[in-house]
């Protein structure tokens, strides 16, 4: 039984890593479709998703849950938004990266935790611990910064923070699959985005019919792009910690701002390593402070078990 535990935690922490990896890598493949425009790569990308996950959803027989789906109205409302946030986050994604502008969209990536808390204390009325106050403060000082250092409010990364946190927001709430939760989304997304190619071919602006078979297949394959990082990601979420993916997810933004500096060669004067350096830092005390509650929790779950009176003063102290 242990053996295959540690397989499977193994197996877990594999696909974990080769999600975050992918999305970190990504920056790779959207210039390679130029000269294909970001809005052309965007409506590609959500009527191919739907057509990927669609064949996988028939391959696993996994149909149960759109019927239920269609039955709950709120759920449905809840998918509509969760399709418009992700519209938005991945088209201003894309437009960063064929724009150059790799390194200010890993910080959003880096932000987004931080966001994320924002998110839950002025919607949810969560209460923060101090750690998490003091996390929020420094990563405010570091948007000044940046500001300071760019000329402008980093808007892009703000952007991208504020969708992707309220993207997961909503997907909590709605309580789907990762897989079924995009095809729900892509479905919604599909009718548009198809009006909009058809549109763009009456008008001689599309690149699908006009630039080689190679482009149009590179064009198509950002269904699996979309989805297999999230298939990856289901097989390690069921595997691992939780713990374990919220580190994880610091992979993608990482790889992210390398290929920035390294790859793609943006420029980064002082005031912005300043500015990541204060969301490193805020990033860190969040980790320290996730890592200290989680070690908290188990000691009280230990001490439920073998002393009732000792746990109710070591909850309070959590």
């Amino acid at each position: 039984m242990a053996g295959t535990s540690k397989g499977e935690h193994r197996i877990g922490l594999l696909n974990g890593i080769a999600a975050y990896g992918m999305w970190g890598l990504v920056p790779l493949f959207w210039p390679l479709l130029k000269p294909a425009g970001a809005m052309e790569i965007l409506a590609h990308r959500m009527v191919w998703s739907l057509v990927f996950v669609a064949v996988a959803l028939v391959f696993v027989r996994r149909w149960a849950w759109a019927g239920e789906l269609l039955r709950q109205p709120r759920r449905l409302a809840l998918i509509a938004v969760a399709a418009t946030v992700i519209t938005v986050n991945w088209g201003v994604y894309i437009w960063a990266v064929n724009s150059g502008h790799v390194v200010e969209a890993s910080l959003g990536y880096f932000i987004n935790p931080l966001m994320t808390i924002g998110l839950g204390v002025l919607l949810l009325k969560e209460r923060l611990r101090p750690a998490q106050w003091a996390a929020v403060g420094v990563g405010f000082a570091a948007v000044v910064v940046l500001t300071v250092g760019y000329g402008r409010p980093p808007w892009i990364s703000l952007c991208l923070a504020v969708s992707f946190a309220t993207y997961g927001l909503v997907k909590k709430k709605v309580g789907l699959g990762g897989v079924e939760s995009l095809a729900a989304e892509t479905a919604i997304q599909f009718l548009p985005a198809l009006a909009y190619l058809i549109w763009l071919s009456t008008r001689g602006g599309l690149t699908f019919a006009t630039e080689g078979p190679a482009h149009a297949t590179l064009l198509a394959s950002t269904g699996i792009v979309t989805a297999l990082p999230l298939v990856c990601f289901g097989a390690a979420a069921i595997r691992v910690p939780l713990s374990t993916l919220g580190l994880l997810q610091y992979l993608a933004p990482v790889f992210q701002f390398l290929l920035g500096i390294l790859y793609f060669h943006e420029a980064m004067p002082p005031e912005r390593w300043a500015g990541f350096a204060l969301v490193w830092l805020a990033l860190v005390l969040l980790t320290w402070d996730a890592m200290r509650s989680a070690r908290r929790a188990r000691v009280v779950a230990i001490s439920r078990r073998t002393d009732p009176a000792a746990a109710a003063v070591d909850a309070v102290d959590v």
